[in-house]
Order: C-alpha cells, then sequence, then structure tokens
C-alpha cells in the first residue's frame, strides 16, 4: 500500500517510510541542469562554438545584460517600438520583392 496524503498518520498499516529513497549507483551518469556540449575527438574550439551559439539561441545572455542596468519604462517602450518599426519595413521590402 503506497503513501496517501489524505489519510491520517495514525492510522497507517504500512510500516514502509512514505518517501524512502534508493541509493543512488555510483556508476550512473549524474544529470546536471544547463546547455550542454560534448567535446568529441578533442575538438575543443568546435564544442566552444557550438556553445556560444546555444548560449545566444537561448536568451539568457540577452537577459543578463538587460537587467546589468535600470531601464525606464518609457525607454523600454521606444526601444520595442524601433524595433517593431524596424520589423515591419523588414517584411514590407520582402513583400515589395518580385517573385520568380
Amino acid at each position: 500500500m503506497g503513501y496517501n496524503k489524505y489519510r491520517n498518520s495514525n492510522t497507517k498499516t504500512d510500516s514502509r517510510k512514505p518517501y524512502s529513497r534508493k541509493p543512488r549507483d555510483k556508476n550512473a551518469p549524474v544529470k546536471v541542469p544547463g546547455l550542454k556540449v560534448w567535446v568529441q575527438h578533442g575538438e575543443v574550439d568546435r564544442a566552444l562554438r557550438k556553445f556560444k551559439k546555444k548560449v545566444n539561441n537561448d536568451g539568457k545572455f540577452r537577459i543578463l545584460k538587460e537587467r546589468e542596468y535600470f531601464e525606464k519604462p518609457s525607454e523600454r517602450k521606444r526601444k520595442q517600438k524601433a524595433r517593431a518599426v524596424k520589423r515591419w519595413q523588414k517584411q514590407a521590402a520582402i513583400n515589395r520583392r518580385p517573385q520568380v
């Protein structure tokens, strides 16, 4: 019988602990959260390039740079609007191209 969090602990008939853990295998790989890049055949430069690309695409570095200093809400809105105008102009330029 398993652990039931809604049942009173005094009426417990099962002698097992509710949160018993299995001992961890010493040879099992340890799961580490975050970005990983495998180095194959000693090619550290290639792995470093892949890691930089992953970090750049993840967006955490950009968030870190944004939090480096305080930005006024009006400044943030102005930058967002400038980015939106640039996106719109880019899309308009793509639409103006003749279809081949």
